[in-house]
Formats: structure tokens, C-alpha cells, sequence
């Protein structure tokens, strides 16, 4: 059961425990991603460095003018921008001797074009250290302007990308989750003020009952006597019922107690009760006598009225009904089954009968089975589920409780 209605501590800090460990993921890429991207504009240094070291080896063994722009096809592979320039001695860019991996505007004229590598070389200066390439007996100075390649740029963003999406995600299923949320607390309290109803309406209506009996039998004291031991029945069921509701949420006790006396109470209570849903059924058990189980009464008859309960609705007014529940010591633990000869269950919806809000009647929100499996394996240690049901034959449940 332990049903909580609103967020604790505990909820607080599992937020909190996520929020960190996304942050330390987060982090964690980012850090690895730039670790990456550091290694390959190391990688792509040591390129252009080859390219300066052999302009300098050229220019070494020649002292004529020397042509570089062969010197940027000695690496085919190279895939990021570069410029061969050479620089003044305040630094400017004087002129552009070659260039690879930039796009040039077809329509600009030479000066206009020689002007754009220009701009590109100071872009290119801006995001990597140019090398110098030192030509001896030559005042000029010449250096390797370059930037980084697609990969390097893809991975500089990837990370961020990741994080935004991250983020995106981690807020629609955060408002998501809060809407469902919001929307499955509702529906818990709407159906436990139902399932409430539900399960104070079969005493209210009885009352209801003998109190028209006493008004039609007050002459006769034997049937007053009567009626007035039956009312005494319902009020105490609605102090049980009271009592159940108290208990959701707390941990009961167990106690070992008679299966056959618990199981024969739940029985006379509905015999007596069976006839004013102008329906024609048969309650029985069997099971010995002396059989005695760890269970809370309360809670335990609870489950073994919400499913006389299900076998009664799903019994047809126009059919001789039977409800049969008989129970067994079997190895370690005890066995007690529920059969009804009602309209059955699809096999593909055996397993939501459980599931909080189904429900296949017009009335009810669905509630009985789902507190009856939580009320057997979360307090009792057992299980419950359809053993066996075929559609027009009736229905059989399973409870197993540890011996």
C-alpha cells in the first residue's frame, strides 16, 4: 500500500542525485571532448610544422627564388584551411604566396581576392598560433597561417549540442512525468474515494434494508431480534471497514489466525446479502479446519470481498451462479483458490486486471484488485494472480500465502 500523495524528502534527493549525476555526465563529455580536440589540433600542428620545416629545407639548399606553392600538395590528406604568407616585421601580412582548403569568390578580381586571403589569414591568425618559416640570407619573413578542420570544429560544438538536447529531453519528460504524476495522484484520490463508497455502500444499503424490515416487523419481536442482530453485523463492518482504511499507509501486524474461520465470516456476510442483488449464486468453501496462516484479518478479508465482489459482477443475473473458494497446505505455502462460473477474462487483459484503473464495469474505477495484490504481496509476502480463465466458463484466482 504505502501510498504517498505528495513529494518528500526522499523524492527531494533523489531530484537532487539526479541533477548531479547528469551534471557530472555532462561534464565528464565535455572534458573528454575537448581532451579530443586538443590531440587532433596538436595533430594538425605537426602538419603545418612538416610544412614549415620543408620550405625552410628548400630555401636552405637554393639561393634562388623558390617557388612553395608545391610544398602544399607534399600531404594530400591535409583537410583544414591554410595560407602561405609572408609577414613584416611588425607583423602585418604583406602578401599571399599560396593558399589550400579556402573558397574563393570565382567573381572577385585578383586584388580583391589577394585582399580576401588577407582577411582570411588574419581569421585564421586569430584561432591558431601562425609558424614562422625562417629562409636564411632573406629578409623576408614568411609563416603558416591554418585553422582547424571540419572534424575539429564539429567537435568543439558537439559537445554543447549534446548538452542542449540533454537539457531539452530532461524537460519534457520532467514536465511529462509531473503531468502523469499529477494526473495518477488525482486518479488514486478519486478512486479511493470511490473504492471508499464502494465498500461502504453494501452495509448502508443494508441498514437501509433492516430498517424497513423493523418498521415492517416491529410487532413481531423474534424478527426484530433478528434484524437488530444483522444491523449490529453491518455497523460492524463499517467499524472494519473504517479500520482498513486506516491501516493504508501504516505497516500491520500479522497474526496467526484460522483460514477457515476468516474465510466462513466473509461468507455469512454475503449470504445474508446475495439476495438483494436480485441475483442467483452459491458461495461455498472448502479446506480444512485446522489450517491457520500469518495474515491481518482486516485487510485480508478485504481481499477475499473484492473478489466475491469481481465473481458477483461477473456473474449474469440470468444464470445460476456458483463462487467456490477452497484453500490447501501445499509444500511451503498455502493455496487458496477463487473460482466463479462468470463471463471469464480475455486472455490478453489478464494482466491488467490488476492495474490500478481498470475496469470493465460502468460502475467502480477499478481499485479492488489492485489493493487486493498490494494488500497479499506487500503486507502478507504472497501472490496473487488468474490462474485459469475462459471466456463464458468463469474465472479462477490464485493466492499464495507463506505457510
Amino acid at each position: 500500500m504505502n501510498v504517498k500523495m505528495s513529494g518528500g524528502p526522499a523524492s527531494l534527493q533523489i531530484k537532487l542525485a539526479l541533477l548531479i549525476i547528469a551534471s557530472l555526465i555532462a561534464a565528464g563529455t565535455l572534458i573528454y571532448t575537448q581532451s579530443l580536440v586538443s590531440d587532433l589540433q596538436e595533430r594538425e600542428r605537426e602538419i603545418v610544422q612538416l610544412y614549415a620545416n620543408s620550405f625552410e629545407s628548400v630555401a636552405r639548399n637554393t639561393n634562388t627564388s623558390v617557388d612553395f606553392t608545391f610544398q602544399l600538395d607534399i600531404i594530400k590528406r591535409i583537410n583544414f584551411p591554410l595560407i602561405l604568407a609572408t609577414v613584416s616585421s611588425e607583423g602585418n601580412i604583406d602578401s599571399i604566396i599560396a593558399s589550400r582548403n579556402i573558397e574563393i569568390d570565382t567573381s572577385l578580381s585578383n586584388s580583391e581576392a589577394v585582399q580576401f586571403l588577407i582577411n582570411e589569414a588574419k581569421y585564421l591568425r586569430s584561432l591558431n598560433e601562425p609558424i614562422d618559416i625562417l629562409i636564411q640570407n632573406s629578409s623576408t619573413k614568411q609563416a603558416v597561417f591554418y585553422g582547424d578542420s571540419d572534424l575539429i570544429t564539429k567537435l568543439k560544438y558537439y559537445p554543447y549540442l549534446q548538452i542542449l538536447f540533454a537539457v531539452i529531453f530532461i524537460l519534457i519528460s520532467y514536465i511529462s512525468f509531473s503531468y502523469l504524476k499529477r494526473t495518477e495522484q488525482s486518479n488514486i484520490w478519486v478512486g479511493m474515494a470511490k473504492e471508499t463508497a464502494h465498500q461502504l455502500g453494501t452495509p448502508i444499503s443494508s441498514l437501509m434494508g433492516w430498517q424497513e424490515l423493523l418498521k415492517i416487523n416491529f410487532k413481531k419481536p423474534d424478527n426484530v431480534l433478528d434484524v437488530a442482530n444483522e444491523m449490529d453485523n453491518d455497523l460492524s463492518r463499517l467499524n472494519k471497514i473504517a479500520n482498513r482504511f486506516s491501516k493504508i499507509g501504516s505497516k500491520s501486524e500479522l497474526k496467526k489466525e484460522s483460514l477457515f474461520n476468516t474465510i466462513e465470516r466473509v461468507i455469512q456476510y454475503f449470504e445474508k446479502r446475495i439476495p438483494q442483488t436480485t441475483k442467483r449464486v452459491n458461495l461455498s468453501f472448502t479446506g480444512s479446519k485446522d489450517l491457520t496462516v500469518n495474515i491481518n484479518t482486516d485487510l485480508f478479508e478485504w481481499v477475499i470481498e473484492n473478489l466475491i465482489k469481481n465473481a458477483l459482477d461477473a456473474i449474469d443475473k440470468n444464470k445460476e451462479g456458483r463462487i467456490n473458494i477452497d484453500y490447501t497446505l501445499v509444500a511451503d505455502h498455502v493455496e487458496i483458490t477463487i473460482t466463479d462460473n462468470g463471463k471469464g477474462i480475455d486472455l490478453r487483459l489478464r494482466k491488467d486486471v490488476f492495474r490500478p484503473g481498470y475496469s470493465t464495469k460502468k460502475r467502480g474505477w477499478g481499485l479492488g484488485l489492485s489493493l487486493a495484490r498490494r494488500i497479499i504481496e506487500n503486507y502478507h509476502g504472497g501472490k496473487i494472480f488468474v490462474k485459469n480463465s475462459v471466456q463464458g466458463e468463469g474465472t479462477t484466482f490464485q493466492i499464495n500465502l507463506p505457510a
